[in-house]
């Protein structure tokens, strides 16, 4: 039994549930990464976006794959951001001012979101505009995407960023070695909460944005249906 063990007898469990929580981190990060996808897919096929689809890195660490969702959310802002242009540079100021007015009928905003896009694009269904208006007038971008990009960051640059994702594959003391490097073991107990700190808020988040691609991407189906 190693001397850590011996003076803090607590290690052994928390050893466990430190690899249980790199697990649940890894599963959080790679669903999001098919709920970006999903989004990418609809923003390309009914909005003329070009966002390239992502994909986590088995060699690489959790930082670098953080980096790498960062991205295309950052993508994702941007090109809703320039929808938000587009509609402000085409429409007139009351109409533009109507996309946002809680007030206002859906169907209408979908209808003048839609003669936009049929000039920017040369064509569009009424799935563009329905698509354009979900994301405008909710606060996906403004709420939901930030929050998740600001708690990707948080997690790449903590003691977090550096592990591998593919640790899972080696023992439990290679495991324990590439988690918490220059750590020593008798601060497991700091680096449990540092990563239940940071999965509960990541979890939150990723439930949120998740939910929010799954409504507008049950909204494109109802509409080709």
């Amino acid at each position: 039994m190693a001397l850590s063990d011996l003076l803090y007898p607590d290690n052994p469990k928390r050893r466990q549930e430190l690899i249980h929580l790199h697990q649940e981190l890894l599963d959080c990060m790679s669903t999001n990464v098919r709920a970006t996808n999903e989004l990418a897919g609809v923003l390309n096929e009914h909005l003329g976006c070009t966002i390239t689809h992502i994909q986590m890195r088995a060699s690489s660490t959790v930082k670098e794959n953080c980096d790498i969702i960062i991205q295309a959310m950052n993508e994702i802002q941007h090109q809703v951001q320039k929808i938000d242009s587009d509609m402000k540079e085409k429409l007139e100021p009351v109409l533009y001012q109507k996309l946002y007015d809680i007030k206002e009928p859906e169907l209408e905003k979908i209808a003048i979101a839609q003669k936009v896009f049929s000039i920017v694009l040369g064509e569009a269904t009424s799935t563009a505009g329905m698509v354009a208006i979900k994301l405008l007038s909710s606060n996906f971008i403004t709420l939901t995407v930030s929050k998740l990009v600001s708690l990707l960051a948080q997690i790449g640059a903590s003691v977090l960023g550096g592990i591998s994702i593919t640790i899972l594959s080696l023992g439990i003391e290679m495991i324990l070695h590439a988690i918490l490097g220059a750590v020593e073991r008798n601060q497991l107990l700091a680096a449990v909460r540092s990563y239940e700190k940071h999965l509960s808020e990541f979890k939150a988040a990723s439930e949120k944005y998740q939910r929010a691609i799954r409504e507008v991407s049950s909204l494109v189906r109802q509409q080709v249906q």
